[in-house]
């Protein structure tokens, strides 16, 4: 696979991802992936974890590659600081997530034990690999922390409620976490992807509207980070139409997002 072209500058030496696997993780480990570049990436699936390992060191990148799961909060914490210790880090994209069909409700909602895990992984893992490193960040006034959230997290869409729930929680803990660490240095990104052609995409019954590729929406998430943007929103489209619906009358969004629903 070719590396995407990426006109910006590359301003982090060593980039943590999780989730790293497949998808935008994925995508975003290898624009990063060149040399004097250390990349720390942290996936379920070690196979296709180092497979992406090996593309991203032919591309002249320090890598390590780590099996784990962003649900198990002490693990995690010790692969982060074990990584930090190793090299000071300068980027830290928090992506690892669930989704797709396996996160579609019934018309009974959710089962139980299907919401929780969506919420565990999106939600507490994305805390469980973030909070490992504050301290480090702050104490040193430098580092950067991506959060990956959706579009979603402002709709309260009636096909995923705990999905759209899981996005929207780290929503409100990324921005609130910006505004407490502005003061010391540290940067705080959350990026709003629409649908990417990704496994869990691809996994939808419906061919979902203005989809990008997975290496279009890394170059636009490393575009927007290498300039220190506090959002990242793509595409234009659904970004225009989920900042439309949170100016509408709810009865008026409710009518529409449930007629759209039943239509698909």
């Amino acid at each position: 696979m070719t590396r995407p072209t990426a006109p910006f500058p590359n301003l982090f030496r060593h980039v943590v991802v999780t989730g790293a696997s497949t998808g935008i993780g994925a995508a975003l480990a290898r624009i990063y992936a060149a040399p004097e570049i250390r990349l720390s990436l942290l996936a379920r699936d070690l196979k296709r974890l180092e497979i992406l390992a090996e593309d991203c060191r032919a591309r002249g990148a320090h890598v390590e590659a780590h099996a784990g799961d962003v649900q198990d909060a002490e693990a995690v914490e010790t692969w982060l600081v074990a990584c930090d210790s190793l090299q000071a880090v300068d980027l830290l994209i928090a992506n690892a997530g669930i989704g797709g069909a396996g996160a579609l409700a019934s018309e009974f909602g959710e089962p139980g034990d299907v919401a929780r895990r969506i919420i565990s992984v999106n939600t507490l893992g994305v805390v469980n690999s973030v909070t490992p490193l504050l301290r480090r960040f702050v104490l040193r006034r430098a580092g950067h922390v991506a959060i990956l959230s959706s579009l979603g997290a402002g709709l309260g869409l009636p096909e995923c409620p705990a999905y759209d729930a899981s996005k929207a929680a780290i929503h409100a803990y990324g921005h609130a976490l910006r505004r407490l660490l502005l003061q010391h240095g540290v940067r705080v990104t959350v990026v709003y992807p629409g649908f990417v052609d990704t496994p869990m995409a691809r996994s939808l019954p419906f061919r979902p509207p203005f989809m990008w590729s997975a290496d279009r929406a890394a170059e636009e998430i490393a575009r927007g980070l290498a300039r220190g943007r506090r959002e990242i929103l793509f595409p234009w489209q659904v970004r225009i139409a989920v900042r439309t619906a949170r100016m509408l009358p709810l009865p008026l969004v409710d009518r529409a997002l449930v007629w759209l629903r039943i239509g698909a």
